[in-house]
């Protein structure tokens, strides 16, 4: 026969687990929240710095995670469009952050210009017969610039091209990259024996160097601009991110790797 002190003494063990358990539920959500989670889409030129910012961030706001997402503009453009989860994206140029915008995709009072930014043609280190942009058209040599038609860097290119009313004749040497860092590294593997990308590009590598800084004149201004996303879940904490990269110690690495802040 069971005693009534054991029937007491189960019961108790009862009570006790399911209160644990719905305890359990409720603070899964507060887990949740001292873990956040940040989607930063960005050109592929701002690789290097923004690690280093986001390391710097994250040692002051440790319950937030920042996960970097580097590419072409373009193609990370197309991929917010297409449903990607992303909280803030930072573009290589207006265009991109242009039509974002007209279709509804951002927070348009978040939008501004963080940075700006020179193009530069590059050629391998020990190179010494391409030295500006008109040597480009007498040399029988591949030139690797970014696809103008998704990469910021190949649309400001083609613009100074055509300015110097190059661009048709050296079109049969191009050899297109999907972002910045690809046209640098076409450069640094000597599969293109010249390239055009960004100062800051050209500034971290030692395989290349910089023969000439073009004339900011020939293209439109390079910007790079920045907004929270409209489908982000974190909106206060993306709010906080972008103040922090308009913040000193930000304004700071952003120059050591050659960018102008704005």
């Amino acid at each position: 026969m069971v005693k009534p002190t054991e029937v007491i003494s189960f019961l108790a063990v009862i009570v006790v687990t399911l209160f644990a358990i719905a305890g359990c539920s409720f603070l899964t959500p507060e887990i949740r929240q001292d873990h956040l989670e940040l989607t930063v889409s960005a050109a592929a030129s701002l690789k290097e710095t923004l690690d280093e910012i986001t390391s710097l961030y994250s040692q002051v706001n440790p319950n937030v995670i920042i996960r970097n997402n580097f590419g072409g503009s373009g193609n990370l453009q197309q991929q917010i469009i297409n449903g990607a989860p992303v909280d803030i994206f930072i573009a290589a140029a207006a265009k991109q952050m242009d039509e974002l915008q007209q279709k509804g995709f951002i927070v348009a009072d978040t939008r501004r210009n963080l940075l700006s930014n020179r193009l530069v043609l590059i050629v391998p280190k020990d190179q010494d017969h391409v030295m500006n942009l008109q040597d480009l058209a007498k040399v029988n040599e591949r030139i690797a610039i970014g696809d103008p038609r998704s990469v910021p860097v190949g649309e400001y290119t083609e613009q100074a091209l055509t300015k110097l009313e190059l661009w048709q004749d050296l079109q049969p040497k191009f050899v297109l990259g999907n972002n910045v860092r690809q046209v640098l590294q076409f450069v640094e593997s000597g599969n293109a024996q010249a390239g055009i990308v960004y100062a800051t590009d050209a500034k971290n590598s030692p395989k290349v160097k910089v023969v000439q800084v073009i004339d900011a004149k020939l293209h439109q201004p390079i910007v790079y601009a920045i907004a929270i996303l409209q489908k982000s879940i974190n909106q206060s904490i993306a709010k906080s991110y972008l103040e922090f990269l308009s913040s000193e110690p930000a304004k700071a690495i952003f120059e050591k790797y050659g960018f102008q802040t704005l």
